[in-house]
């Protein structure tokens, strides 16, 4: 019987595909810190997380029996994808399905930002009546500053643009332009340009410290911030500077360095309590429809993994579509990427009068992966030579 171990409150969806397929779940609704993680994956071979979860090196060296790994969100910084690969776990994410949720919120936060609802609510909140306009604008007509043109990017400058924004983009990557949008050469000349600046960039480590004191500087007065991508990336306290002197005229946070494991855990930052400022914990992603969504298609992908050896869309082992065995027996096996390896397994196969029906191999840097169909039974004496191989990281026999 498989086991899976799902962290975080993943949606139902989940784990009643997974339950579906056979597999026994066991639902846990907060993180785990590493000695709590390695403890419950004992026997386990499906883990699901979402971003408050950390799966160290050390966590994967200390899981034999881990086969794959889901990551029910976007990023996938908290997991080390080199350690997994090399310890032979697959992992997934939902690269697509919160898209357009964390788009929704930013369009939210900067026509409440700069409406400055947040100040009229609090005013009305304290019985006090204050009717005015100043310091209220409306979103048309201004630029918007993205920083990060990946697919929340993209759509988020698509829509902008039916509101009546302009948009100018910063990538360090060549991004092909979408709508009236402009690319800028620096980000310096984003920020001089744009009224809004919003962060959609992802949590590689390069991006660490991206945004602080100099950058804020640079901004145009007035201007309005956001970061929905990585607490990470932004230098909290140069932007509370900004803020109060009145450089920055609001923010928007929803991601922060240093977050809560569970529901209820206090929170504290430098940002609290400032005017026009939205502080959200960690929910763009997080609406119903987007959470299904992850729910079904991280899943999905994990059960394919276990039933056909499909790793399309995997984030760190070479990428196969698989369909059902065209064969008996299917044989998946991973491995070190060195010269030779696929014909020492057919080599392997052939000596124990194995006859290959179906067979394909991808390779992604350091790693392959060979997938082989064949017309009987395996035999023990083929398991045993193929796992015994100096280059094999993971052997699975699918019948």
């Amino acid at each position: 019987m498989l086991r899976a171990l799902l962290l975080e409150n993943l949606h139902p969806l989940a784990a009643s595909n997974l339950e579906a397929a056979g597999i026994d779940v066991t639902v846990r609704t907060g993180a785990l810190d590493e000695s709590e993680l390695i403890e419950a994956l004992d026997g386990v071979h499906l883990l699901g997380i979402r971003s408050k979860t950390n799966v160290t090196a050390n966590v994967l060296e200390n899981a034999p029996d881990l086969v794959a790994l889901g990551a029910f969100c976007i990023g996938t910084n908290q997991i080390d994808l080199r350690s997994a690969a090399t310890q032979g776990v697959a992992v997934f994410n939902a690269p697509f399905q919160n898209t357009r949720s964390v788009v929704e919120l930013a369009l939210a936060e900067i026509i409440a930002l700069t409406r400055r609802l947040t100040e009229r609510d609090r005013a009305l909140h304290e019985g006090r009546w204050d009717k005015s306009a100043e310091g209220a604008h409306e979103v048309r007509g201004r630029t918007l500053g993205i920083v990060g043109y990946g697919n929340i990017g993209t759509q988020l400058s698509v829509v902008a643009e039916n509101l009546g924004m302009s948009v100018v983009f910063y990538d360090t990557a060549e991004k092909l332009a979408l709508g009236n949008a402009r690319r800028m050469d620096t980000l310096d000349e984003l920020l001089e340009q744009a009224d809004v600046v919003t962060l959609h960039v992802d949590g590689r480590q390069g991006n660490a410290g991206l945004f602080g004191a100099k950058q804020f500087a640079r901004m145009r007065p007035g201007s309005i911030f956001l970061n929905l991508s990585r607490g990470f990336v932004v230098d909290y306290g140069a932007l509370r500077e900004a803020i109060v002197e009145g450089r920055v005229a609001g923010a928007a946070v929803d991601v922060f360095p240093h977050e809560p494991k569970r529901k209820g855990d206090a929170f504290d930052s430098e940002l609290r309590g400032l005017p026009n400022v939205i502080l959200t914990p960690h929910i763009g992603g997080s609406t119903e429809e987007a959470q299904e969504a992850i729910g079904q298609f991280v899943s999905a992908k994990l059960r394919d993994y276990l039933t056909t050896g499909s790793t399309t869309l995997s984030v760190n082992v070479p990428n196969l579509a698989l369909e059902q065995t065209t064969g008996i027996t299917r044989i998946t096996h991973l491995h070190r990427n060195t010269p030779g390896v696929l014909a020492a397994v057919n080599a392997t196969l052939a000596e124990h009068g194995t006859n290959i029906e179906g067979q394909l191999l991808a390779t992604r840097g350091e790693i392959g992966y060979v997938v082989t169909d064949v017309g009987s039974r395996v035999e023990p004496a083929v398991i045993e030579a193929l796992a015994a191989m100096e280059q094999t990281i993971a052997l699975r026999i699918l019948d």
